[in-house]
């Protein structure tokens, strides 16, 4: 369990909480590249309380007039991202004028002209232009919203909050993948971001959560349960379903935190699952065979939130439309709250519970998954929980969490931040990976079969980094 003060500071990420200066402090998604329409790429968004616009700019690259390469201060403290970096504006909702709405704004020399009284921002949130203004007037130049600089990576748009200069990418599989071999999509939770964090680290919970009664049917999202572990002859869901005790092992590691899970099948035999806290609000996970996903759990507020996802195959190219259908199948636009929510039970069959899967609420995992942390509340209250042995990757992470929010407000740094390019290079994988191992020798076992899978790879390192005991 936690303080209630402890659990205050792990949860409340708006405007100038610690934890949402910590989380400022790294680059977080905002939207999928899909979600932006050609005819009109704007878009309103929410995130840690805070209002902003996304928009695709009309006059590419750079920002017109200024010399590439230079930053801009911006009256905060915080320089401006090189001229050049990216495509994409994301500024503050309202107009500084009378407040109205610029999410409505139109597209004009790369930036948002307000439909009221025609004022013009830039990408950086400066004022160009107060049309109704005298001509000699200088008042323009004193006026700025607040703007974030913005990142395309893999079919989502990146973007930094925070204070200073932005931190490089690290050189994670998820960033350097080619873009044919991902996917990206997202997810409406209704609950704190804290709780789809921590529901994607607990190794012990798939035992349960994600087994079936019956027959395994799924050729949905959520596939990796029903595919048939090499050398077993039996699918993972069958596995971890008769396993349910595994050993839990949780290391520190330059990306957060490497969470192994230990299931003895007979004398002979391990499965060895490994997955990964990516801090602070990232885990990466492998999904089936060859696949492995990175998802980040991104607050609107502080009691709902979106994940992120891309999802990165180290040998075939992704069939994105197959992939695509199957989630739009399971979600309402434009919100992508998932059609299964608390408003009907999340689809709750006692019928099937009964005859198919453990929980009764269809086969797409993410449901589950959903449904686990969306009944907690919108924020968990942690002081009154009773964690276990198995609990050891969820409280592993608050200690860190609770940790980084000191060190960060110190100015000491914090898991998963480069400081500079060598440093983003180092962050690498993190490596994700289920496989069947001798009892005898898995830690070794495990890391050939990872140094066999990029070696098959057209495009992943070769190297198995960050992987040593």
């Amino acid at each position: 369990m936690l303080r209630r003060e402890d659990n205050e500071r792990v949860t409340r990420t708006g405007p100038g909480t610690p934890l949402g200066q910590l989380m400022r402090a790294y680059w977080q998604p905002v939207a999928l590249v899909s979600e932006m329409p050609d005819e009109r790429p704007v878009k309103a968004i929410r995130i840690m309380s805070e209002d902003l616009v996304l928009f695709r700019r009309d006059d590419g690259p750079g920002v017109a007039g200024e010399e590439p390469g230079r930053p801009v201060a911006d009256g905060t403290g915080r320089p401006e991202a090189p001229a050049g970096t990216g495509a994409w504006g994301l500024v503050g909702r309202y107009c500084a004028h009378r407040g109205v709405d610029l999410s409505f704004g139109r597209r004009e020399s790369g930036g948002l002209r307000c439909l009221y009284h025609g004022w013009l921002y830039g990408p950086d949130g400066r004022c160009l232009e107060q049309p109704a203004e005298p001509e000699h007037s200088s008042f323009a130049a004193k006026v700025r919203i607040p703007s974030y600089p913005c990142v395309e990576r893999n079919g989502i748009v990146f973007a930094y909050l925070g204070t200073g200069d932005p931190p490089p990418f690290p050189a994670y599989d998820c960033f350097t993948a080619p873009e044919e071999y991902t996917f990206a999509f997202k997810g409406l939770w209704e609950c704190n971001w804290l709780q789809g964090v921590e529901g994607g680290i607990d190794p012990s919970h798939v035992s349960f959560l994600h087994r079936f009664v019956g027959e395994d049917p799924r050729e949905v999202y959520g596939q990796q349960f029903s595919e048939e572990v090499e050398g077993t002859g039996k699918k993972l869901s069958e596995l971890v379903g008769a396993s349910f005790r595994p050993d839990i092992e949780v290391e520190s590691a330059g990306h957060g935190l490497r969470v192994l899970a230990l299931r003895e099948l007979t004398e002979d035999v391990r499965h060895v699952r490994i997955t990964n806290l990516v801090f602070p609000n990232a885990f990466v996970v492998p999904f089936g065979n060859g696949k492995v996903f990175c998802q980040w759990h991104v607050p609107i507020d502080d009691e709902s939130h979106y994940w992120f996802m891309i999802l990165y195959d180290f040998e075939e190219v992704t069939d994105k439309e197959t992939l695509l259908a199957q989630r739009l199948a399971e979600v309402s636009l434009p919100d992508y709250r998932p059609l299964r929510n608390r408003s009907n039970n999340w689809g709750f069959d006692p019928e099937e519970q009964r005859e198919l899967t453990y929980t009764g609420m269809g086969l797409d995992i993410n449901v589950h998954d959903q449904w686990a942390v969306e009944s907690m509340g919108p924020v968990q209250d942690r002081t009154v929980e009773r964690l276990g042995i198995s609990d050891r990757a969820v409280t592993a992470n608050r200690r860190l969490l609770l940790k980084a929010i000191t060190s960060f407000e110190s100015g000491n740094p914090v898991p998963g931040l480069p400081l500079d390019a060598q440093q983003a290079e180092e962050l690498t994988g993190p490596l994700a990976i289920d496989t069947i191992t001798p009892a005898d020798g898995w830690e070794e076992a495990w890391r050939h079969r990872e140094s066999e899978r990029r070696a098959r790879s057209p495009w992943a390192r070769r190297e198995v980094r960050g992987a040593q005991r």
